[in-house]
């Protein structure tokens, strides 16, 4: 069977969200389907090689367009049996059999985040990418019920399956300290993952709790940075908040392994991957009580509303402070973490892929 794959977002240098969902799943998926012919689809090839013979690059020279006209001309061009998207769109011309991955529905959720074209762009393509899909898949069972209500589609072309997370990098030097104590968080800085909430937070455990650390952000600007930019610069604790911009994996896994909390509040999220690396490594997390951090947590002790900075001031300064509920809270991680992994996951597309 030949198994076309979109891999335009799977090898870029730095990757998040779901580059890091396409780079991790082609990684399985090669392995898993040996016996079947795979195509990824690249905009550039750049040297990129596999082990695997049965894995062919294919480079699609567009610039603008890429899926819609690029992708649609090689499935017409050189049609493939299955066509999987791992990212929302899928293009005019595709397979019957094309399954598609959703990784969420933010822009509904928090249209402030968002501009106008971005969700128009975002509604339009996903809607008709659930259309056109013989399969879709949803990354957690919250997105799965967005699909369901607000686009109508049909619980039995949704399955569900987990993103993973990858803890290679879970052995740190654990002597290696920083120069303070401190709280983290790492991914987009922008208004829809409530860095204002965690601004606020911070000022509270400073000045009603005496918490003598600093406050780390690690992670690219997102939409509505500049404010953000602007409440840290008032705020009469900035200098305690330290801006680490876009961090490497090794940085990364440090940064979190030395954390007091890990902070993850978002106010809408496709999956909450950082969730589950903190708890890989023992380090309490808090975020957020709406779907699906909730249902990727696995533990009620962490959750807070994430519009009150009050509720996550008290529940990070009793992670700090009461050890008995910290290490609770810790043991909950290691064990929940134990229900997600790439393999399972990639695992989980390819049945789909050769059920189809």
């Amino acid at each position: 069977m030949k198994i076309g794959i979109d891999a335009s977002r799977a090898f870029l240098k730095n990757r998040t969200g779901i580059e890091e969902y396409s780079y991790q799943i082609i990684k399985v998926l090669s392995e898993e389907l040996k016996e079947h012919e795979i195509f990824l689809y690249v905009k550039k090839q750049d040297g990129l090689k596999f082990k695997n013979k049965n894995v062919k690059i294919r480079e699609i020279k567009f610039y603008r367009f890429w899926t819609q006209i690029g992708l649609s001309l090689e499935m017409m061009i050189n049609p493939v049996d299955v066509l999987f998207v791992p990212a929302h769109t899928v293009p005019f011309i595709h397979p019957e059999n094309t399954i598609v991955t959703i990784h969420g529905l933010e822009y509904e959720h928090c249209p402030e985040s968002y501009s106008l074209y971005s969700k128009w762009l975002h509604r339009f393509f996903i809607k008709k990418s659930c259309s056109w899909a013989k399969e879709v898949i949803a990354v957690s069972k919250k997105t799965k019920s967005d699909l369901r209500r607000m686009y109508k589609i049909s619980k039995n072309k949704i399955r569900v399956i987990y993103n993973g997370f990858d803890d290679k990098f879970k052995i740190v030097n654990q002597n290696e300290k920083f120069n303070n104590n401190y709280l983290l968080y790492v991914g987009r800085l922008e208004i829809r993952k409530n860095i204002q909430g965690i601004i606020e937070s911070f000022e509270i455990l400073k000045e009603r709790y005496g918490y003598k650390g600093k406050l780390i952000l690690a992670g690219r600007p997102g939409y509505g940075y500049l404010n953000l930019k602007s409440k840290i610069q008032n705020s009469k604790l900035k200098k305690f908040i330290l801006e680490k911009g876009f961090v490497g994996e090794k940085e990364k896994w440090k940064l979190i392994s030395n954390a007091d909390v890990f902070l993850f509040p978002s106010f809408c999220e496709g999956f909450g991957i950082p969730i589950l690396e903190a708890q890989s490594i023992g380090i309490p997390v808090v975020t957020s009580n709406y779907g699906p951090m909730d249902e990727v947590a696995g533990d009620e002790n962490i959750l807070i509303n994430p519009r009150s900075p009050k509720m996550m001031a008290e529940l990070t300064n009793r992670l700090i402070k009461d050890e008995v509920f910290r290490q609770k809270v810790i043991d909950n991680g290691l064990e929940n973490v134990k229900r997600f992994s790439w393999e399972k996951s990639g695992e989980g597309v390819g049945e789909v892929l050769l059920a189809i």
